[in-house]
């Protein structure tokens, strides 16, 4: 599994830019989901051709939820390369998709490859089943990151934790993870990286997580 920051607060990659908001390509099973689109069409699709991600090769976009941050790039994308696109049933905004899958309960999206389902109203998050474990990626964890783990545990034991964690501070509920990658608007990320050194690991445009 490989999962690429595209968009992230900071850069990893010399070359690429910084802004707030986030986006992630995932590739796994043979597809390559196109996780947010970051707040400007612009910066999405030049960090994508910085690294050479192709968007006509993106099979499917999912939406964590409607705020700006993580949906200002959709339209420009979806201009490029118009795929079926999964959006949470509170996203508030016209989705100028063709295809477009609304999301209330959990759903599967492909072989391993599910959603959370919309929690607390409000955001879904990308459930990913690997031979080490389910691997969560999350865009600001709005619906609480004890909500968002328990909805994991559903299709396996939690492995990893990558995106936003926004306020999130009770630590001891990714004790039993093994990687978690904080990104984007988490606020206490110099405190979960000195808590667990050996499972942090840093974010920003341009990083590549394998697993």
């Amino acid at each position: 599994m490989k999962i690429t920051i595209i968009y992230d607060n900071t850069v990893f990659q010399r070359g690429l830019k910084s802004d707030w908001g986030f986006s992630c390509l995932v590739e796994i099973y043979g597809k390559k989901i196109l996780f947010d689109t970051g707040a400007n069409g612009a910066i999405l699709l030049d960090n994508m051709k910085r690294l050479n991600i192709k968007p006509t090769e993106v099979k499917e976009v999912f939406i964590s939820h409607y705020h700006w941050d993580h949906t200002g790039g959709l339209s420009d994308f979806l201009k490029v390369n118009p795929v079926k696109v999964y959006i949470p049933s509170s996203f508030k905004k016209l989705c100028i998709a063709k295809d477009v899958v609304i999301v209330k309960k959990s759903i599967t999206i492909g072989e391993n490859i599910f959603s959370t389902g919309e929690l607390n109203g409000v955001e879904q998050s990308l459930i990913v089943k690997t031979e080490k474990g389910v691997v969560i990626i999350v865009g600001c964890s709005h619906s609480g990151v004890g909500n968002i783990l328990k909805a994991a545990s559903q299709f396996g034991k939690p492995y990893a934790l990558i995106g936003g964690l926004h306020g999130f501070s009770d630590f001891d509920l990714v004790k039993g993870l093994t990687l978690i990658c904080p990104t984007h608007c988490t606020q206490h990320i110099s405190e979960i990286k000195s808590l667990y050194p050996e499972k942090y690991i840093s974010g920003g445009a341009g990083k590549v997580i394998m697993i």
